[in-house]
């Protein structure tokens, strides 16, 4: 096992952990550790939640999620040498959860969870559909998940880090507060909000203290979007095996990562759509000298996928296009189109038995594929969502005999609220 550079005790806190990592973006979050270039090493990451949802039938703590303070990182880990301008070449060796019958620091992590949050606290993709709070939980045994909660269901994970990147320079990370601030201001009412400003409330900064603490939790970005350093990007095929080339804007690169997810369907469109997780990361880290501009690269991290996702062959696909609900036509919105797609497939997973809210679900955590089939043909794109029929226990195909009837069992935890 290579060295653990960033240990976690589930049973602390974030703050109270021998390292403190943060939970915002800011180039002055000072590192807490140092590698080399060339060197491999392990980084135990924390639930994105630090703990505060619970392996229970109730979604009352999804409710009162505490948002305002994810995600807890682990990091800044500064890399000696590499300097604004560089590539940071990061190697995912392995990645995982920590297995139930651990009995180190990190015990007892064996499962996990989706979550759909209320309107009124982020909402998700299909908040008009789905407004209220809703759980999942699902136990892993053998790289699999299976769910109390959504029976006759059954997948392998695909894991990976939802969020990894690198610090922002001063300079772009006031880009990103100005650009985000005026698209706020647009519709400064709205709900769920455009757009999350800086937000000094329950910022965790590292090793940072009085007045340094009080200008960067002012200033500091919120951890939620994906960015031109990477950040919160939530794709399911950066997993073990991959190689990720990360954009470098301060002095040693500063990379930070946690959201582990056990597996998510293409979009996590639940937001709290994967399975999340607490686990460790086995990376490699090298350095590509001014990689920025040799490979055009100013913005916006290149990944090379591993080799590691579940090998299905077998697959049922739903298409959606840009026509409302409602009946009004939208131009080439794929956005829509992808969520007409997904309502067809949760239509369509009903009628086995499911109800809505756990067809949803599906959705958010297994390994579907989701794509962009048509942006050309004006008015309407065309996005489809592939849904791998192998992660049945029954035949999900339709047939001239009718709908398999499976039974729901419990469903889905809905919060009091």
């Amino acid at each position: 096992m290579p060295e653990v550079v960033f240990p976690l005790d589930s049973q602390k806190s974030f703050t109270e952990q021998q390292l403190v990592g943060h939970n915002r973006w800011h180039p002055d979050i000072p590192a807490q550790v140092h590698v080399k270039p060339g060197d491999t090493f392990r980084v135990h990451c924390r639930e994105w939640f630090d703990g505060a949802i619970h392996n229970d039938d109730s979604a009352d703590d999804i409710l009162h999620a505490p948002l305002a303070g994810v995600h807890v990182l682990s990091g800044p880990i500064s890399v000696q040498g590499v300097q604004p301008g560089d590539l940071l070449i990061v190697d995912i060796l392995d990645v995982g959860p920590i297995p139930q019958e651990d009995s180190g620091p990190l015990a007892g992590q064996g499962w996990g969870y989706t979550g759909v949050f209320a309107t009124s606290n982020g909402g998700g993709f299909l908040t008009e559909q789905f407004p209220d709070a809703y759980k999942v939980i699902w136990d892993f045994r053998g790289g699999v998940a299976t769910s109390r909660h959504v029976p006759g269901v059954a997948f392998t994970g695909i894991v990976h880090p939802g969020l990894m990147g690198t610090a922002p320079s001063h300079e772009l990370l006031g880009r990103w507060n100005a650009r985000e601030q005026a698209l706020i201001d647009t519709d400064p009412q709205r709900v769920p909000p455009l757009a999350l400003p800086p937000l000094p409330d329950s910022a965790i900064l590292g090793t940072l203290s009085g007045d340094d603490y009080t200008r960067v939790a002012a200033e500091a970005a919120r951890t939620a979007p994906p960015r031109e350093n990477g950040g919160n990007q939530d794709i399911k095929n950066l997993t073990r095996g991959s190689r990720v080339f990360y954009p470098v804007f301060v002095d040693g690169a500063n990379l930070s990562m946690g959201d582990l997810h056990f597996s998510q369907g293409d979009g996590e469109i639940t937001f709290c759509g994967a399975i999340e997780m607490g686990g460790f990361m086995d990376l490699h880290v090298d350095v590509i000298k001014g990689g920025m501009d040799t490979y055009g690269v100013s913005e916006n991290a290149v990944f090379m996928p591993g080799r590691t996702d579940p090998q299905y062959s077998e697959w049922l696909a739903f298409s959606g296009t840009s026509v409302t609900l409602g009946g009004e036509q939208r131009y080439l919105d794929s956005h829509l189109s992808y969520q007409r797609a997904c309502l067809h497939a949760i239509d369509y997973l009903q009628k086995f038995g499911y109800s809505a809210i756990q067809a949803y679900m599906i959705l958010g955590a297994a390994p579907i594929e989701g794509r962009l089939s048509g942006v050309v043909d004006i008015p309407n794109s065309c996005s489809t969502v592939y849904l791998p029929t192998e992660i049945f226990d029954f035949d999900v195909r339709p047939g001239k005999n009718g709908p398999h009837q499976v039974d729901p069992g419990m469903g889905v935890p809905r919060s009091a609220g």
